[in-house]
């Protein structure tokens, strides 16, 4: 991002004068700023939800004292989650003719993250025509553009009851083990409630949304107020419910850790309602503009079969980079590559490759310029604006939306704990220390998000043991080892879904979605060999490897990144969001798996 054309050179690029700001100090303005932020724990700054903080874990939602007669059965798939992705595996077996399969979800019911997320204001940024999946398929629309999580978790259980799902999930229930038979050609999987699954397929969609994650604040088991994590919302104790009217709040200091997507949506609530509210801040969010509407019956009447997949693919395609005449879904995601697309249009056609990555980073200055001008247009004290202000490119952290979030901060009760970047010092028995003052709290809310960054491994939450008893966690300890994204060498049979080497984009469901469909017809193709494994041989595991761990087109930007979860909180070591991934764009990973596929003769696989 911070290249230079050579003065020799002719330029097409626009002067300082001409744009209104000069791009080389705003490089420098971010840099700094990535500066403050750097640590060198990276994800070891966060705590493990164990011991004293187990119960940021204990689900909520359901009744005590759950039992059920133990299962002892062989089955043809077990689907480890049962979130979009894990529902979305099972719907597309099913049409593919398989359905001895058992879902395996820990949590009282289908949903995955929006079965977690009850926090008030929990709303989906990505268009909830995008989001929703199988809207043709069960013959829906969302109420709104942009789907509340109420919305969101009632159309995981209508997926659920539209399929049979129902009949097929033991929830409530956590893997323990799974471990490889070779002679069998069988994985043994076992659970907390006494199962014995032995099945042909395994597939994992644990999914990366649902391990809530703590910061490593020193102190911060001491505090003897009230907290709660932000997935385990505690409305007996806030009143209200995910509209809002957290009325039991009136008379309580309320501080809250973290500036994220989840506390973009909550903190307008707490806001509104909470006597005093603190907002304890590392890093602050770009925030653009929701304006979200309700669906216009009219013109879900227009749409033809296909639209849904059709209006996915253009919203892909357009967030990969590729122009487009036309933009399906218009929204403020994809509003940066539209001004990239303006300053293009406006250069001769023999534009250099250097010029026109100069011109992309333009292109971001512009938008991020725009989404801090909207700080300071919206909040009135200058110094709280100012540390609203996000010095950071669009990418490098996850964009939010929300028009409630920045007028929350004119209320009188509502102030921001800006910390420059170096998080909280300390937490005490009664409050939270900043540069050495502390604030004196009765509740502290942990808006810290879910376990992304961390190892897969530990983030399954169960030990797997494939060929030899050689279990996952050594085979992937220098990192995740995959062939496309799904299979990995000494695991046969065992499939992987959801940010694994694959192909991203912001619609998750879209992935996963291709990802389910993918992973179905290979084990149609290994049923109709009447083959017993499937797994990739070792050369086509390491090519892939290579290839995914090698620059992509995410690459150099995360590179001069603030430190988040997209690039390893700085550490650019490839276990990032948005590092290790198919290096040419979404749409082009699953058009090489539809072309794999169709040669038919598995291709880096050895399928016996």
């Amino acid at each position: 991002m911070s290249q230079t054309v050579s003065q020799s050179e002719p330029s097409q690029l626009p002067t300082a004068d001409e744009l209104g700001f000069d791009p080389g100090a705003l490089r420098e303005q971010y840099a700094a700023e990535r500066a403050k932020r750097l640590r060198t724990d990276a994800n070891n700054q966060y705590q493990e939800i164990t011991g004293q903080f187990a119960h940021y874990n204990v689900d909520p939602y359901v009744e005590p004292g759950f039992t059920r007669p133990a299962l002892h059965e062989e089955l043809d798939v077990v689907i480890v989650g049962g979130g979009f992705g894990g529902q979305l595996a099972a719907v597309r077996l099913r049409e593919a003719g398989i359905t001895n399969f058992r879902i395996i979800e820990k949590a009282g019911d289908f949903g995955g993250t929006w079965y977690w997320n009850r926090y008030p204001g929990a709303q989906c940024d990505i268009e909830g025509y995008l989001y929703l999946p199988l809207l043709e398929e069960i013959g829906y629309i969302p109420k709104e553009r942009y789907s509340f999580a109420p919305e969101i978790f009632a159309h995981a259980q209508r997926i659920g009851k539209h399929f049979n799902l129902y009949e097929k999930a033991c929830f409530q229930t956590k893997v323990k083990e799974a471990r490889w038979d070779e002679e069998a050609g069988r994985w043994t999987v076992t659970t907390d409630r006494g199962d014995a699954f032995k099945t042909r397929f395994m597939i994992m969609s644990s999914g990366p949304l649902n391990k809530p994650k703590l910061p490593g604040i020193p102190g911060v088991g001491n505090f003897k107020g009230h907290t709660f994590h932000t997935s385990r919302w505690d409305y007996d104790y806030t009143g209200g419910d995910t509209t809002g009217g957290l009325h039991k709040l009136h008379d309580k200091r309320v501080g809250i850790i973290g500036t994220g997507a989840t506390a973009i949506q909550c903190i307008p609530h707490l806001g509104e309602h909470a006597q005093q509210l603190y907002v304890f801040q590392r890093t602050p969010s770009s925030v653009d503009e929701r304006n979200n509407t309700p669906t216009n019956p009219e013109w879900a009447k227009t749409l033809k079969p296909g639209w849904q997949a059709y209006r996915n693919r253009n919203f892909t395609a357009l967030l990969d980079g590729v122009q487009l005449e036309g933009d399906e879904v218009g929204d403020k995601w994809t509003s940066p590559l539209k001004k990239l697309g303006e300053l293009l249009n406006s250069r001769s056609s023999d534009i250099s490759g250097k010029e026109k990555a100069l011109l992309a980073e333009i292109a971001d200055f512009q938008k991020m310029n725009e989404i801090r001008d909207r700080v300071s247009t919206t909040v009135r004290d200058p110094q709280t604006a100012q540390g609203l202000k996000p010095w950071f490119s669009q990418w490098c952290k996850r964009p939010t939306f929300n028009d409630e979030y920045l007028p929350t901060f004119n209320r009188p009760n509502v102030k921001l704990m800006d910390t420059n970047g170096k998080g909280v010092d300390r937490v005490t028995e009664h409050g939270v220390v900043v540069d050495g003052v502390e604030y004196e709290v009765d509740c502290l809310i942990f808006a810290t998000g879910f376990e992304v960054g961390t190892a897969y491994t530990r983030r399954a939450e169960f030990g797997m043991y494939g060929r030899n008893g050689e279990p996952l966690a050594d085979a992937w300890a220098e990192g995740m080892r995959t062939f496309h994204g799904f299979l990995s060498c000494g695991f046969p049979n065992c499939f992987h879904m959801g940010l694994t080497q694959t192909g991203l984009t912001a619609n998750f469901t879209y992935m996963l979605d291709n990802q389910a469909q993918h992973v179905a017809q290979l084990i149609t193709q290994v049923n109709s060999c009447k083959a017993k494994s499937i797994e990739p041989t070792p050369e086509a595991e390491a090519e892939w490897v290579k290839l995914v761990a090698g620059p992509n087109m995410m690459t150099n930007y995360q590179n001069v990144c603030t430190p988040g979860y997209y690039n390893g909180e700085g550490t650019n070591e490839g276990q990032g969001f948005l590092q290790a991934i198919y290096p040419h764009g979404a749409l082009a990973f699953y058009d090489m798996l539809a072309r794999w596929r169709e040669q038919g003769d598995f291709e880096g696989l050895i399928v016996k």
